[in-house]
């Protein structure tokens, strides 16, 4: 028996673990079981595509596939691939807590992409620091500013539970203070650290960065909804609850989501990348 093929042999429960773990990841980062696994099996699949003499040199190939896990799961949970927000679809694998992890992955997919790996990969799993930077892709002080970040939303957003009916009332509150271009209104609606994410998809303008603070989001978005001739503000269902969405003329332009935790906004986003409004304007030439 060849001796180099001999070394790779792994224990078949290392190996049922390995994968766990993999999928565990994959879906905390990405909310949805059915993307877990096709993530793990392309990271499989790069594995196998690596030569021999390649894979034999990698002294810890677990943590080479955690952390091609993580880089998939970021490129898919990227602007302009991700589509948020959205059901969060299949249950968790069976060895997570299924009311306890739903809750909290229903609460990760308001953070930024970065926010959700630096804390999913620090909080959840406990990784080193150095790992979670390889996987980010940021310095290590950066990840820590991410996750401590992502921590303090999602306590403001257990903190502050929020009805429909709350919900409703601070979306349309919103709406109204764009439509006026209002800024001390709008910004007495938003939390101090309040962010907009601009999903431009690459097709359009828009910022390619998250806006941080509520004075910085409150001029970003008041630029961007500028009152002019043909741009007109709604408050309609987007993915069953209160948004806002603005057409310019008899197109749809963007349709905007909003976080909200109590009685502000902890987070916005604007989806502009026309692609992603096609069944928008779709639906509005139907209803004429």
């Amino acid at each position: 028996m060849d001796r180099e093929q001999d070394d790779e042999t792994v224990p078949i429960a290392e190996l049922l673990n390995e994968r766990r773990r993999l999928l565990n990841v994959a879906y905390w980062l990405l909310g949805r079981s059915q993307d877990a696994g096709d993530v793990v099996a392309e990271t499989y699949r790069r594995w196998y595509d690596l030569s021999d003499e390649h894979r034999i040199r990698i002294a810890e190939p677990r943590s080479w596939l955690v952390k091609t896990v993580g880089g998939i799961c970021l490129e898919r949970l990227a602007p302009t691939g991700r589509s948020h927000p959205g059901p969060v679809g299949a249950a968790p694998p069976h060895d997570l807590d299924d009311e306890v992890s739903q809750a909290l992955i229903d609460a990760l997919d308001t953070l930024s992409p970065a926010e959700r790996a630096a804390f999913v990969l620090n909080d959840v799993f406990g990784m080193e620091p150095g790992m979670v930077a390889a996987i980010v892709g940021q310095p290590e002080q950066e990840c820590g500013e991410l996750a401590a970040r992502g921590r303090h939303s999602l306590r403001t957003r257990w903190a502050h539970p929020t009805t429909p009916q709350q919900h409703d009332r601070v979306v349309r509150a919103v709406r109204q203070a764009c439509v006026a271009e209002n800024p001390d209104r709008l910004r007495s609606l938003l939390v101090p650290d309040a962010t907009v994410f601009f999903d431009g998809g690459g097709k359009v303008r828009a910022l390619s960065h998250p806006v941080h603070g509520a004075r910085r989001v409150t001029r970003s978005l008041l630029t961007l909804l500028a009152g002019g001739p043909g741009t007109t503000l709604h408050s309609q269902s987007v993915n069953g609850r209160t948004g806002i969405v603005v057409r310019y003329g008899d197109k749809v332009a963007a349709v905007i989501s909003l976080d909200v935790a109590g009685d502000h906004v902890v987070q916005i986003w604007a989806v502009l990348n026309p692609d992603k409004l096609r069944h928008w304007n779709r639906a509005a030439t139907q209803e004429k």
